[in-house]
């Protein structure tokens, strides 16, 4: 019998779960989360209107910007690179071997890019959708729906 793990994440928490069994609901195995990403967020919602680039309005040389949008995608990379890292250390020691992930677009870019190959060969399929804070009832009926 092959076990399935299903990664949920976005850029600053990332979720392992396990389905132990046909109708049952998900379980946890591990979270990983970034630190930085929570901080960062707390940042830009005091600051969420961005800065203002030089240039004339006329002009259209004015453009509104986060200052740290580069920066928020080195961090977001660095994320996924750690949960691949995770991935593929689980991998290799046999605690899965077939692989679900579910992660809002972006991120879901950045982990795809930074799985070793030998995870990325057991990926069954993506999701692109931010699910990360639902609960585990709710990621069950989402990803497994029971037939009617």
């Amino acid at each position: 019998m092959s076990t399935l793990w299903i990664l949920v994440a976005d850029a600053a928490v990332a979720r392992i779960l396990t389905l132990p069994a046909p109708g049952a609901d998900l379980e946890d195995v591990e979270q990983l989360t970034d630190a930085a990403a929570h901080a960062r967020r707390a940042d830009l919602r005091r600051d969420a209107y961005g800065r203002r680039g030089g240039g004339d309005l006329r002009m259209g040389g004015n453009a509104t910007s986060s200052a740290s949008d580069d920066e928020q995608h080195r961090e977001a990379a660095a994320f996924a690179r750690r949960v691949a890292e995770r991935l593929g250390e689980a991998y290799r020691q046999q605690r899965f071997d077939a692989l679900r992930l579910v992660a809002e677009a972006r991120f879901l870019g950045l982990l795809r890019k930074a799985l070793p190959p030998e995870v990325a060969a057991v990926v069954q399929d993506e999701i692109d959708s931010d699910l990360v804070h639902a609960d585990r009832r709710e990621l069950t009926e989402r990803l497994f729906p029971r037939s009617r």
